[in-house]
């Protein structure tokens, strides 16, 4: 991994933003975040002609199609674990109908963990406490296969205690952060003075192959999706002075909705994971998002008759139609989604880590309001299923 970027990968100083809300007794906060990236930098302007060349591709057509997809995702830069050297090792990634599912995990297995250890790292020291102090770990990723699996990995690298309780969670895909969150908020919540490490990694190497127009998906997921990796620490009643919390987990839930399993279909072959999207993805969250944030909303009665305008939205940018989608049905003022639409241009859909890279980008919005900002506000992810995940967040940050 790249050390050569350390403000980009999240390695600030210790972060002691006094907080003058104070947090509900017993409910989850986020004391500290952190995230990592791979080395390599992709300009979305060059993604196309060196897409083309990487994977010997000649059919203008193709390269057409790209081109416009590129510029629809509204996508500046993303990182990724595929480098030249790789290449160089592996050329049968770039072979149309190879096995080579071995090679990806090769490669993948190691990444994964690696990118995890270095946001994880940069999450300890601003959080500023011993590892020892670390209760729990949930690992999430959809880009690893192995047993033991990452947590245990990740746990051995970090020197964590070999007690320390851990949690996996393998192939939730876009949604995986947020059900990361909810699941180190109960742990959290049932284990007084317990510290979660909640860690989420991530790469496109499973999935890449030469482009295929039987598999028009494929060039979607050029378009959009990066690589890399993000923590945070999770725990309750934070020590004054010591830790400094400044999001608030307080309420979590999930659906899925019943008869869209099709809609976004995973499936792991020789060759490595194959994806296809429904066109009408965008329009099945547009259609039932409203009614699922009614619901998390009415979870605190002090939100009844509120304005969505009255909350801040951490959103997971799956793509633009589905940010355009929910913002039109919620009617939502323009900057309601800055947050995301800038994790999305910095990042591309990151699968998994991308809630975190909005978090982050409003913990520094909040930091900049002279009242910091709204109080209350919805941390969103929808993936495979059709499942949405949601959050009902309190900002601690004024």
């Amino acid at each position: 991994m790249s050390h050569n970027n350390k403000n980009v990968n999240g390695a600030s100083n210790h972060f002691f933003q006094p907080s003058r809300r104070l947090p509900t007794p017993g409910k989850a906060t986020i004391l500290a975040i952190g995230k990592a990236l791979p080395p390599q930098l992709v300009p979305q302007d060059c993604l196309v002609e060196g897409y083309m060349r990487d994977t010997n591709c000649k059919d203008l057509r193709i390269k057409e199609k790209l081109e416009r997809l590129c510029k629809t995702t509204t996508v500046k830069t993303r990182y990724t674990v595929m480098s030249k050297e790789i290449l160089e090792k592996y050329p049968e990634l770039a072979t149309e109908g190879t096995p080579t599912i071995n090679q990806r995990l090769e490669i993948a297995n190691e990444a994964v963990v690696e990118m995890a250890k270095e946001a994880s790292l940069a999450c300890i020291k601003e959080w500023g406490r011993s590892v020892d102090e670390i209760s729990h770990i949930v690992y999430v990723s959809s880009s690893e296969i192995r047993l033991p699996g990452g947590d245990l990995h990740l746990s051995t690298e970090l020197g964590l205690r070999s007690d320390v309780g851990r949690v996996m969670l393998y192939f939730l895909g876009c949604y995986g952060g947020v059900t990361g969150l909810r699941v180190a908020k109960d742990i959290a919540e049932n284990n007084p003075g317990s510290r979660v490490l909640l860690t989420t990694s991530e790469t496109t190497i499973l999935g890449f192959r030469p482009p295929n127009n039987a598999r028009p998906y494929d060039l979607v997921g050029a378009a959009l999706f990066g690589d890399g990796a993000a923590a945070v620490i999770i725990g309750t009643e934070p020590i004054i002075g010591t830790e400094s919390p400044f999001i608030e987990l307080n309420f979590a839930m999930q659906q899925f909705l019943p008869g869209t399993k099709n809609v976004i279909d995973g499936r792991l072959t020789d060759e490595g994971i194959n994806f296809k999207l429904g066109r009408d993805l965008p329009e099945k969250i547009q259609e039932n998002i409203e009614e699922f944030c009614k619901k998390l909303i009415a979870k605190n009665d002090e939100l009844q008759g509120s304005n969505y305008n009255d909350l801040f939205w951490a959103v997971h940018p799956g793509g633009p139609a589905i940010l355009d989608r929910l913002e039109k049905t919620m009617k939502l003022e323009n900057e309601k989604l800055n947050c995301s639409r800038k994790a999305l241009m910095d990042f591309g859909n990151v699968s998994s880590n991308t809630i975190f890279y909005v978090i982050e980008n409003m913990r520094e919005e909040m930091k900049n309001k002279k009242d910091g900002g709204e109080e209350w506000g919805l941390a969103l992810a929808f993936g495979p299923g059709i499942t949405f995940e949601g959050i009902l967040l309190r900002s601690l940050l004024i």
